[in-house]
């Protein structure tokens, strides 16, 4: 559970926490300062929840607008969705919107590696290359090749996991 803050604009008025869309409705329209008008404009925060959920709600930009779309997707949204738009729209640019977009329409390759090293071997295990016979495996210049490798791709970390993605 995702735990959010609506601080509002207003200085002279206290903001609440809320974890669901009930809890959110139920209090954003009752907020008032202390002249005792209505206060209509507030920041939302993450304050509190899954790792991945933090830094998905920061790669879309929660807002008022889009904080009760944010938080049924998060809800329905798996790991690898929230990962999707944490690099697709956080890192490559990627427009997203919650209530249409699919996180699985992005044009990104993610690889589970720690490192281009890593995916140079893997490219290598797995003959992007062709098949090359065990004589000359040791020849095999892995350096060179996560050099080449790092004008397409880049190294991340996602709620604490290393991956390496190439954005389309």
């Amino acid at each position: 559970m995702t735990t959010f803050f609506a601080q509002p604009y207003d200085i002279s008025a206290t903001g609440f926490y809320f974890e669901d869309t009930e809890s959110y409705e139920a209090k954003i329209g009752s907020i008032r300062n202390d002249y005792g008008d209505l206060v209509e404009e507030f920041e939302i925060q993450t304050i509190d929840g899954d790792l991945i959920d933090i830094e998905c709600c920061k790669a879309i930009g929660i807002n008022q607008a889009n904080i009760i779309d944010v938080m049924l997707k998060l809800d329905e949204w798996d790991e690898y969705q929230k990962r999707n738009i944490i690099l697709a729209v956080g890192e490559c640019g990627y427009a997203f919107d919650a209530a249409t977009s699919d996180p699985d329409d992005f044009d990104i390759d993610i690889y589970d590696v720690s490192s281009l090293r890593a995916l140079a071997e893997h490219f290598v295990d797995e003959g992007l290359f062709g098949e090359i016979p065990d004589a000359l495996q040791c020849y095999i210049d892995h350096d060179a090749i996560t050099r080449d490798l790092g004008m397409d791709y880049t190294e991340a970390t996602v709620a604490g996991e290393a991956v390496v993605y190439r954005c389309g």
